[in-house]
């Protein structure tokens, strides 16, 4: 779903959005070839819809540090080797005051993650293949987006 400003708000489901045409709260900006029926009307199934009115969000949503997002941010792939990840680490661990912040998580291999052990990348001879940061808000506003791989979504992600 769209603000009236083009801007990407949320991911609604399909009979959500549906509910939302019928009401007259949204226009369709696209729609897949699927057609939902009733008895009284068909209508194809909304793939974007944007708000009529626009709607001022008062706050930055937080993205939340968990193995999926992180997993995320860093491709499923290990910081230090590039192999495939399996686990987060704690760049400086939390039993050396470690914190738990994005700029402090890394996605990590089980193999790099048990030569780290409690110690830094530093103390245990390994290097970050980059520096993790807290992700863009848009980018990770969607993320499941990919995965459902639906292309009419992709000009409004990758916009601003």
């Amino acid at each position: 779903m769209l603000n009236a400003t083009y801007e990407p708000l949320s991911m609604v489901s399909v009979r959500r959005a549906i509910v939302m045409i019928l009401r007259e709260r949204v226009d369709v900006v696209a729609s897949k070839s699927e057609i939902w029926r009733s008895e009284r009307f068909e209508i194809s199934s909304p793939s974007v819809v944007r708000l009529r009115h626009f709607v001022r969000i008062p706050y930055s949503r937080r993205i939340p540090i968990n193995r999926r997002t992180v997993f995320h941010r860093d491709l499923s792939a290990c910081q230090y080797c590039g192999d495939c990840a399996e686990n987060i680490d704690h760049v400086v661990p939390k039993s050396q005051g470690g914190v738990h912040i994005w700029e402090n998580v890394v996605a990590c291999c089980r193999r790099c993650n048990t030569k780290k052990g409690g110690r830094t990348p530093e103390q245990a001879g390994l290097t970050l293949s980059r520096s993790p940061s807290m992700p863009i808000r848009r980018s990770f506003l969607f993320f499941g987006a990919e995965r459902r791989g639906d292309p009419a979504w992709i000009p409004y992600l990758s916009q601003r």
